[in-house]
């Protein structure tokens, strides 16, 4: 291949989590491959798109050129080149990393030898099954199939079947359409087992500063949220008990983005037209707080790495292999808060379905990343079966996949020439001008090359698995499947080698481009998981399918219905390859709760986003929403609250309980923790075949082992800890040696204004 120019490097030092190993560095088409000279070592394999930053790093004092990666799962090791050698391999990967297309990716070239057992993962979500088994056509006809986009001409990033209310025609549809971001029309997602609620998922309304409507729109949802009481389309007659009218539009956006979206012409409804339901805001932040949050969680991760080297010098042998890790900046990361609110609208939702008897309808900007989170989350608490491995495997194709999750944007498969970091060389030879000129140059063509689709990266899947991590913990005994299946299914999310997350949605996937479509030109991630060998080892020990009976009466019995606590939520330390302890502490630390929960709303008058207008809801309507009415006066959005509309805006039994707005406590633990064999801290393993063939792993085995506490007292306190005790103590003693000069010079006879001076002297230093 054109773009290695070195195939094996050897004498190669490899650096990582503090341990040094010699080996040979080899380069192949889909991999890096370091492989050591201690025969015990296993061979680590890196695919490609798993790597997420590169670094070539100036000359050291021992003479070696060294290029640090960065992993995607959270890995960093570094190679120590010769002068002659590091180029080429710089080179040779950043090549090889960057693709100008999907069809450059691994996945395309990838053929599993021997073939695996199963091959039906590219079906095994069928909708007219997945949905029968809900009880669409049985217990139910208030709902039916659509062919309105069969061809995916009525929204290219729908699935080809849709399921919609009986009531509604498909020319209702269409006018219905244009009032949604995208053409994103509400759709079910979920039937609930237990009553007649619903699940319903699309994109904001185009209502914009002329506060348009849609009648179409409004019957739609009239229609979802009437399906409940229609007795004559229900195959039993009988009352639903406990059905009230409870109905929730769910906007997963913060007041302030909803707002902002209204002045571009798209917004929030308007609850005056919908009169079946009310709404509520959960203030889930959009992709790029995400992809900061997630960027400060691994920037420690990787300061704890680079002081790594340092302390180990510093200390005895007997600390070799320690980690030092700052939890403090973990926590102002902001991740788990994040979880955290997902965690909260998880709750809302699962209880208005199975509680109330009712329906949610849930959106957000386009309907593609938090909508599918929240979705995705509610269901796997709502219903048991997707709590097993094929239940969540079918949740995830319906609910990300099929309905267009854009997995080729967020998870930047492609990657970009900017995440290779090289020095500017321009004393070496003589031609360090003409170097230094080619290297401005560079510089500036960086600036104005097209960005786009870096900016568009967020880790949404990652956080939704991560917020499943979270109920997998507080509920051991509910799930089939373990942690190992999550971590797993993390790791070939970004590896590239199987075809299921290389696309933006369905249409992308089963439409070839004048020739046979990915679907059939690659493998499915799940026949890999499906696979006897991989089952037997993702199948959890602990699982109780008992405990999900609807007719269990004993104690815990919860009808098979899973409520998390949002406040219980650690960071997922086996995914990021660290100790539980090193990451969360010895005890859980309730999280900073920031978000903003407003809701339910039921008027124009209570909504800090829909704008105010003069417009009666009796006035005539044209039938498209495209154009604005005729008459309608163009204003602004007044603000019906104060400045920051949140929590305290509303009445106390309105806003969704539950999250913690006090500070904090803080928690002075260890944060050092040591290895004890060398050997787990090369985790990503070769395949059981010793060629260098490109196979890829079957298993990333990125979990650090924890090994006993370096002292009896349990460890050694983090610098951290010990840093902002020191600080504080003497804050301490300052404040109190500056109250008793106040308070003595007031006792000496100070005048009577002196005395109020003095006592506002102390209220200003206490």
């Amino acid at each position: 291949m054109d773009a290695i120019r070195v195939t094996k490097v050897g004498g190669v030092p490899c650096t990582k989590s503090g341990v040094t190993l010699t080996g040979t560095v080899h380069l192949t088409a889909h991999h890096l491959i370091m492989s050591y000279d201690d025969e015990k070592q296993e061979e680590m394999w890196v695919p490609y798109p798993l790597i997420s930053l590169v670094s070539r790093l100036p000359q050291t004092l021992q003479g070696h050129y060294p290029i640090t990666f960065h992993t995607r799962t959270f890995e960093t090791f570094s190679l120590a080149l010769k002068r002659e050698d590091v180029l080429d391999v710089f080179e040779s990967v950043k090549e090889l990393t960057v693709a100008s297309s999907v069809t450059q990716l691994y996945a395309f070239f990838y053929a599993p030898n021997p073939p695996y057992p199963t091959a039906d993962g590219w079906s095994i979500y069928s909708p007219r099954e997945e949905f029968g088994r809900m009880g669409l056509g049985s217990r139910t006809k208030a709902w039916r199939f659509t062919d309105i986009n069969k061809d995916y001409s009525f929204c290219p990033t729908y699935p080809a079947r849709m399921v919609i209310p009986t009531k509604i025609s498909d020319t209702t549809l269409q006018y219905a359409s244009k009032y949604r971001s995208k053409c994103r029309i509400p759709v079910l997602a979920y039937l609930h087992w237990a009553n007649f609620g619903s699940i319903t998922r699309s994109s904001q309304p185009m209502v914009g500063l002329t506060q348009n409507r849609s009648i179409q729109d409004e019957k739609l949802i009239e229609a979802i949220f009437q399906s409940h009481h229609s007795p004559e389309l229900r195959a039993s007659s009988a009352p639903v008990y406990g059905a009230t009218s409870t109905n929730l539009i769910i906007d997963a956006r913060p007041t302030a983005n909803a707002m902002a979206n209204t002045a571009k012409g798209a917004g929030s409804e308007n609850m005056d037209h919908y009169k079946e339901g009310r709404k509520a805001y959960l203030g889930i932040d959009h992709i790029h707080a995400m992809r900061e949050s997630l960027a400060k969680v691994v920037e420690t991760l990787r300061e704890a790495d680079t002081l790594l080297p340092s302390v180990t010098e510093d200390l005895s042998d007997q600390t070799l292999e320690l980690a030092v890790l700052d939890r403090q900046a973990l926590r102002r990361s902001g991740w788990l808060r994040h979880i955290s609110t997902l965690l909260e609208g998880t709750v809302l939702i699962t209880k208005n379905i199975h509680i109330n008897s009712s329906h949610v309808l849930i959106h957000c900007s386009d309907g593609w990343d938090r909508t599918s989170q929240l979705s995705a989350l509610s269901q796997l608490c709502l219903d048991p079966h997707y709590r097993t491995i094929r239940g969540f495997e079918i949740l995830i194709e319906k609910d990300w996949l099929s309905y267009g999750h854009k997995f080729l944007d967020r998870c930047g498969h492609l990657s970009s020439d900017k995440f290779f970091v090289s020095p500017n060389e321009t004393s070496s030879g003589g031609g360090g001008s003409a170097d230094a000129a080619q290297a401005f140059l560079a510089s500036v063509q960086n600036r104005f090359v097209p960005q786009h689709h870096i900016k568009e990266t967020s880790p949404v899947f990652h956080q939704f698995l991560e917020s499943v991590r979270q109920i997998q913990r507080q509920f051991p005994e509910r799930f089939e499947f373990n942690e190992r299946f999550l971590h797993q299914l993390y790791y070939h999310l970004y590896s590239c080698q199987f075809g299921t997350f290389l696309y933006n949605c369905e249409r992308e996937r089963r439409v070839g481009d004048g020739g046979p479509p990915p679907c059939e030109k690659t493998i499915s991630v799940w026949d890999y998981f499906n696979s006897p060998s991989e089952m037997q080892k993702n199948v959890n020990p602990d699982f109780d399918p008992s405990l999900d009976d609807p007719n269990n009466r004993a104690s815990r019995g919860d009808m098979g219905v899973l409520l998390p606590n949002p406040k219980d939520v650690r960071f997922w330390h086996e995914l990021y390859g660290r100790g539980d302890e090193e990451m969360n502490g010895k005890t859980t630390i309730p999280q900073v709760q920031g978000a903003e929960v407003v809701g339910p709303i039921d008027t124009l008058e209570e909504d800090p986003v829909v704008p105010k207008t003069e417009l009666s809801s009796d006035a005539l309507l044209p039938p498209s929403p495209s154009k604005p009415p005729l008459g309608l006066p163009l204003s602004l959005p007044a603000r019906s609250r104060s400045a920051s509309p949140g929590i305290s805006n509303v009445p106390r039994e309105q806003v969704i309980s539950g999250l913690d707005t006090t500070r904090p406590q803080t928690h002075r633990a260890d944060s050092i923790t040591s290895f004890t064999s060398p050997s787990s801290t090369f985790p990503l393993r070769a395949p059981s075949s010793p060629s260098l063939r490109d196979v890829s792993p079957s298993s990333p085995g990125l979990t650090r082992l924890k090994s006993p506490e370096f002292l009896a007292s349990g460890g050694v306190r983090s610098m951290w800890g010990k840093l902002s005790s020191n600080a504080s103590a003497a804050l301490s003693v300052m404040q109190e040696a500056y109250v008793g000069v106040a308070k003595d010079l007031r006792n000496v006879g100070a005048g009577d204004g002196d005395s109020e001076k003095m006592r506002n002297y102390e209220v200003g230093i206490t």
